[in-house]
């Protein structure tokens, strides 16, 4: 089953960081990917700019309407994903917790609705 890993962590607290621990923080991440790959558990993953470059898209009276920045202020914003394949939600659980962001943020994890290639009739 796929999981979605969704990375929030406290962007101020991130750009507050020293720059050597902000480095060694990016090495455990690409540590991560490395050992989910290694171990045929990697799908996809990425980090996201920071919110400020975020807009939120919506329909309004049948219209796009376009605004700067994320849905929903938060303390702590969406930075990033993994999606990965597990065999549970514990296996899934486990890999979370591995994730860098898990001690000073949180780790969202969520199964993947798979989707049919076609649509069913009726």
């Amino acid at each position: 089953m796929e999981y979605m890993l969704l990375i929030y962590d406290d962007e101020e607290i991130w750009e507050r960081m020293p720059r050597e621990e902000r480095k060694s923080i990016v090495r455990e991440y690409f540590a991560l990917a490395s050992e989910l790959r290694d171990n045929g558990n990697y799908i996809a993953g990425s980090p996201l700019r920071p919110t400020a470059t975020a807009t939120t898209v919506r329909i309004r009276d049948n219209r796009r309407v376009v605004a700067d920045g994320p849905f929903a202020e938060t303390k702590e914003q969406l930075g990033g994903y993994f999606l990965i394949e597990a065999e549970c939600d514990d296996e899934a659980w486990e890999w979370a917790a591995k994730i860098p962001a898990a001690r000073y943020g949180s780790i969202e994890v969520r199964p993947v609705e798979p989707v049919p290639a076609e649509v069913p009739a009726g």
